[in-house]
């Protein structure tokens, strides 16, 4: 097959001819279609998860059918339409039996455990308990954001924080993340506010159903929280930080009003520093989200099939996988257009 492959962190990703995978006797293998570039992605490809090993292919947002199965899958068949989350469950830890895979404690996640979708075919693991049935008329690009980014989002969103229809909810940082957060809070009836430094990202938050933007460059921090104020006197039931900054999580904190719920997406490289004094002061809470198992994507693809939320609608790029080297190296040199970029295979 060909597949995106580097041979050490950092250095130039390159499509070459690989051997296929073959499925585990509790996996599958997959024929790829479409697979998202996430910028979780150049942190593999930089050398910041220490679980990849050399060489590697990346790629964990996924959609295609199923190439072939082990003989321990009782579930699905070959030619099965699927999408998997990013975390992929064991099925059999205390974390697992608790029905929250995606915090098992065995956990794979292709792209980063093993090989991943930057590939015509890959390999997932635990089939029966990860895999998820994909309508034949949903768009491939959709249903391979539903995999990370989407899932994350709407597992923090409506699973940890609670999100309820006419709250408002503030997105600070309108990337692929944030973005998609911007997106779920508007499909379950809420009001969203986002803030960003770049005009083109809050543009883009608008056309997506976004009521209020704040444009934060240049702005200190108590002019940031005074325009939020403008729009949410009290302050904001529900806020999300999709970057992974300091001073943009001082901010989502600080913007929430008495009892607010803080989800945290966006992924630090240093320890932050968290404002406890207005935590305790206004008994705010603090959620992670590390994705979603796959029973519950239900829910999230009903929205999907309604019409309320349409991924697709995020998508700025669609690439070949030739294309795909260059588009790992521009998010790693910190590209942050208005949008994603998917890579269709199949």
């Amino acid at each position: 097959m060909r597949a995106v492959v580097f041979t050490e962190f950092g250095g130039a990703p390159e499509l070459r001819d690989v051997p296929d995978p073959v499925p585990s006797v509790d996996g599958v293998v997959i024929r790829v279609e479409t697979t998202g570039v996430c910028r979780s992605d150049a942190h593999g490809w930089l050398g910041h998860d220490d679980g990849i090993a050399l060489p590697h292919v990346p790629g964990h947002e996924l959609v295609g059918r199923i190439a072939a199965v082990g003989p321990e899958v009782t579930r699905f068949r070959v030619g099965e339409r699927v999408t998997v989350p990013f975390v992929s469950a064991c099925g059999r830890c205390p974390e697992c039996a608790d029905g929250n895979g995606q915090v098992c404690r065995n956990q794979t996640q292709p792209g980063f455990t093993h090989w991943g979708s930057f590939a015509e075919l890959v390999a997932l693991h635990n089939a029966d308990v990860n895999l998820i049935r994909v309508p034949d008329e949903l768009d491939s690009g959709a249903a391979a954001l539903l995999g990370c980014r989407f899932a994350t989002a709407y597992r923090g969103l409506v699973h940890r924080a609670r999100l309820q229809r006419g709250e408002r909810l503030l997105v600070v940082g309108c990337g692929g993340v944030g973005l998609s957060a911007a997106m779920i809070g508007v499909a379950v009836g809420a009001e969203v506010i986002a803030v960003d430094i770049d005009p083109v990202a809050l543009e883009r938050a608008s056309s997506l159903g976004v009521a209020h933007t704040i444009d934060s460059s240049g702005l200190s921090e108590s002019e940031v929280l005074d325009a939020i104020t403008s729009v949410a006197p009290a302050g904001v039931h529900v806020s999300v930080e999709a970057l992974g900054r300091q001073a943009t999580m001082r901010l989502s904190v600080l913007a929430l009003a008495p009892l607010g719920r803080q989800v945290q997406i966006g992924l630090f490289s240093e320890e932050p520093v968290i404002p406890l004094p207005a935590i305790i002061a206004k008994e705010l809470s603090l959620h992670g989200s590390h994705g979603m198992p796959a029973s519950d994507y239900p829910a999230l693809l009903d929205l999907v099939l309604s019409g309320a939320l349409d991924p697709a609608r995020l998508i700025e790029h669609r690439i070949s996988l030739a294309d795909a080297p260059a588009a790992l190296e521009a998010i790693a040199s910190g590209d942050r257009s208005a949008g994603v970029t998917v890579v269709d295979i199949a």
